[in-house]
């Protein structure tokens, strides 16, 4: 009987985990014997269950991209139940007041003008300008271009700033300026390339994808109740029962080729090290640890990784007294960088989740209200300089400003994330294309992570699985070799 590969998955979060996953589930039983290691004190990464005012809540990530199947199937196999949230009518804060979003908008570009005006989130100007859509000579696109380029230069600058800036804000925690259309918004820029005008390309993208759902049988952003953490930790736990060994506090230091085999040294933070032997690696780091793990083995792989950038996020948990936030209506809303605030974005998470409004119910006498602002944007030095104090202070102030809620909720808690999201810059797509290339000249080395083709959690299982697919074929095809 042939002994199964060893391979060392670097990162504990849910692209490490999912990666060990689908080493250790496939059709046919386990393909590999799998250790994962993992830098912090606990697994799963940005996927996080806390404790905050007596609630257990999500810290990280608190919903699943429903339109793609990977997390979805994930949680199914794992017997975890997803729900779809219980109201998704968002808004946008916009000229000082909040305005429900309108139909129409493909990420933030408007299709349907009546419903935009009728909102009234832009002004009568930035109305005017976006039908000489149809009157400019067509943009020809060579390449890639920023979201923010080809929207102001098609639409107006309006646009971008009150529609565009706060949906890419809430995504990526980027700006319109430096993302990357072919990454963060591809379908519009396919349809660009075949259409005159973007509001033209816009609406056939949103045409096209009515067209392939045919009638809408489900929602689009599910959650898991108890919180979306719950996918990392069920998903550890049967990881741990079917034999691979999970190990935190285990901080890689260097990855080392020796012959067909690869040597993982690992140090535990106060000076001992250790080596680790594995038929191959795979990376589910950020791409700034993968660039230093690589430097050594593949430098201009490693070079194109550490050019990929991160914004630092901050989630910031408030709870107030149910009956002060009775007004509040829909599942929450995000807010323009032009607002001149620091939050860029609140959701209701009382309101968005039942089984949030469940425990919040019995939570308090009265019952609790709960929000939950998002802080951070790429190249904002707020969080480097602010204590978690004073970043509590400024979401319940700006919360008070936008929504009439009292300045001293009944309890805050402040979660922050370094390096929370890469930032998808013009050329993302062609420097993953040369960081794939790269790694082909390093058979039984692969990376997989949110920092290449999706920022969510269903991205990131899909990138381990591809990563994980490539693994085994070279795998299979070193063994063949070597076999004759």
């Amino acid at each position: 009987m042939t002994q199964l590969p060893h391979i060392v998955v670097v990162g504990g979060g849910v692209s490490g985990l999912a990666a060990a996953w689908f080493l250790t589930h496939g059709p046919h039983g386990p393909r590999a014997r799998v250790t994962v290691l993992e830098s912090a004190d606990e697994l799963g990464g940005k996927l996080r269950v806390q404790q905050v005012g007596g609630l257990h809540l999500d810290s990280g990530a608190e919903a699943l991209l429903a339109t793609r199947p990977e997390a979805v199937s994930l949680c199914r196999e794992l017997g975890l139940e997803t729900e779809p949230a219980a109201t998704t009518k968002a808004a946008i804060y916009s000229r000082g007041s909040l305005r429900a979003f309108p139909g129409g908008l493909l990420t933030g570009v408007p299709t349907d003008l009546r419903q935009l005006a009728a909102s009234g989130i832009m002004s009568l100007p930035g109305l005017l300008r976006i039908p000489l859509d149809h009157l400019l000579p067509r943009t020809v696109l060579h390449g890639d271009v920023s979201v923010g380029d080809f929207v102001s230069t098609r639409l107006g600058s309006e646009v971008t700033a009150r529609l565009v800036e706060p949906m890419l804000g809430g995504v990526y925690a980027g700006r319109a300026d430096s993302l990357s259309l072919q990454m963060t918004v591809p379908a519009l820029y396919r349809a660009a390339t075949r259409r005159r005008s973007a509001l033209q390309a816009a609406a056939s993208v949103l045409a096209e994808g009515r067209n392939a759902r045919g009638p809408r049988k489900g929602p689009i952003f599910v959650g898991i109740e108890g919180g979306v953490g719950r996918l990392a930790t069920v998903l550890a736990d049967v990881l741990r029962d079917t034999g691979v060994d999970l190990q935190t506090k285990a901080v890689v230091q260097q990855v080392r080729k020796r012959g067909d085999l690869w040597d993982v040294v690992v140090g535990d933070g106060r000076g001992k090290y250790r080596t680790v032997e594995a038929d191959a690696v795979l990376l589910a780091t950020p791409a700034t640890a993968s660039a230093d793990l690589l430097e050594s083995v593949n430098q201009a792989a490693s070079d194109e990784l550490r050019a990929i950038e991160y914004a630092d996020v901050a989630v910031v948990t408030l709870g107030y007294p149910a009956d002060q936030a009775r007004h509040l209506r829909g599942s929450g809303f995000l807010v323009p960088p032009v607002e001149g605030l620091t939050v860029k974005g609140v959701t209701y998470s009382s309101s968005k989740w039942d089984w949030v409004a469940r425990a919040a119910r019995t939570s308090a006498d009265d019952g609790l209200a709960v929000l939950r602002a998002s802080i951070g944007r790429a190249g904002d030095p707020l969080l480097d300089q602010s204590s978690d104090q004073e970043l509590a202070r400024i979401a319940a102030d700006d919360i008070a400003v936008m929504v009439g809620l009292p300045r001293r909720p009944a309890f805050v808690s402040v979660t922050r994330w370094h390096q929370g999201l890469p930032q998808y810059a013009v050329g993302h797509r062609t420097r993953v294309a040369e960081i794939r290339e790269w790694l082909v000249n390093t058979p039984g080395l692969a990376v997989c992570g949110a920092a290449y083709e999706g920022v969510g959690v269903p991205a990131c299982i899909g990138s381990a699985q591809a990563a994980v697919s490539t693994l085994m074929q070279q795998l299979s095809e070193q063994r063949e070799w070597a076999h004759g």
